[in-house]
């Protein structure tokens, strides 16, 4: 097998092994809950805008590198109409071709090797693998339950003081944690006269539960400090499209940017007309998205309650953070699931050694699937509670 050492030492992405594969589950009809995607289309108004798009004959040809006028604009808008941050669409905009490689690439950008990287545990798990790219030192930032919020007082100052680049993800993925404005204050502040760095991955900010989900770069001194990656595949229902954005600070944008002239060459003309379209015109939508996940939430939490199953309190995302009965770790009741009750989930592990004893469960479900689930693991109450 051909194949560099360093990319052989980076283990297989998790999402990557087992989207699409074949499961072999229990006698029930089987229920996907592993999938982070929400369950419902595309709007038709961006599709339809996304065909018309098609047919333009500048969006068939090579296009800018660093994307369309009439985008970044649109970004620029968002961001002052949403969270009140103003933003250059030169200096702090950067189109990406789904968040998940601006993740990744990002530490290749602004990370010596060697250098320190705080990665959430639990946090998404490709995040790992950009950092092992980088040959750069990943070190966990323990989130402790309920709340999976950091103590920056809790970890070696000496770490503190190595640490290049820092993730941070609210509403937290895997469990469902949100931060307020004032979390983010301190962080800034802790950092904003340090060579220490901040990303904020914010893939699911269409969903808060409680209070809307605020921007790092709201906070006073946030762009000094910190970038923000947008996601449009959830909150808009569009993440086959792959669009998304970083915004913020203007040296780790200007990386990026270098980075992706070498590694793209322009983004899809008609794809950037779309995702113009869903940002100038689709506020409401993503008022209704946190609606619907608010009611999911708020009928899975009250049915798990009623039969006393341990689950972390979801302020935001589309997922619940439920714990393994005892002497079952997450992979061992993946498996007993998938058997027994024919639902997949996905297990905690690969967020980090802090999942050891929770798996993720994705309420990206119609009505009637979900309550089926529901009912398939409040059946499981005798082992929780015997």
């Amino acid at each position: 097998m051909v194949i560099s050492n360093r990319l052989a030492t980076i283990p297989d992405s998790y999402f990557g092994k087992t989207m699409g594969r074949k499961v072999e589950h229990g006698s029930l009809l089987l229920i996907n809950m592993a999938v982070g995607i929400p369950d419902g289309e595309t709007p038709k108004g961006i599709i339809d805008h996304f065909s018309e798009a098609l047919r333009i004959p500048e969006n068939q040809k090579y296009g800018a590198f660093h994307g369309k006028e009439s985008f970044k604009e649109a970004i620029v808008n968002f961001y002052e109409r949403q969270y009140g941050v103003t933003l250059h669409k030169d200096e702090e905009v950067c189109i990406l071709y789904g968040t998940k490689n601006g993740l990744v690439a990002l530490p290749t950008c602004v990370v010596n090797p060697g250098e320190t990287v705080l990665l959430p545990d639990p946090g998404y798990t490709d995040y790992l693998a950009g950092v092992m790219l980088a040959d750069a030192n990943p070190v966990p930032l323990e989130l402790e339950p309920p709340d999976y919020l950091p103590d920056w007082n809790k970890i070696d100052p000496q770490v503190l003081k190595d640490t290049k680049l820092i993730y941070l993800t609210y509403p937290n993925n895997p469990t469902g944690s949100t931060a307020t404005q004032s979390v983010f204050d301190e962080a800034v502040q802790r950092f904003k006269d340090t060579d220490t760095k901040i990303v904020h991955d914010f893939a699911y900010s269409a969903f808060g539960f409680d209070d809307k989900n605020p921007s790092i770069l709201a906070s006073e001194h946030g762009k000094d400090v910190a970038i923000e990656i947008f996601s449009l595949s959830k909150g808009y229902n569009m993440s086959g499209f792959r669009v998304g954005f970083a915004v913020g600070n203007k040296d780790m944008i200007q990386a990026l940017k270098k980075y992706q002239t070498h590694t793209n060459a322009g983004m899809f003309g008609a794809l950037q007309d779309a995702a113009t379209y869903a940002l100038n015109n689709y506020d409401d939508f993503l008022i209704q998205q946190n609606e619907t996940f608010r009611r999911r939430r708020d009928t899975f939490e009250a049915k798990l309650k009623e039969a006393k199953l341990p689950f972390v309190h979801s302020k935001g995302g589309i997922y619940s953070w439920l714990r393994t009965p005892q002497g079952y770790n997450s992979e061992q009741f993946e498996t007993f699931l998938l058997q027994e009750k024919s639902i997949l989930v996905a297990p905690g592990i690969p967020f980090g050694k802090n999942g050891k004893h929770y798996v993720r469960i994705s309420l990206a479900l119609d009505d009637k699937q979900l309550e089926e689930a529901t009912e398939r693991l409040t059946d499981l109450a005798n082992m929780y509670n015997g």
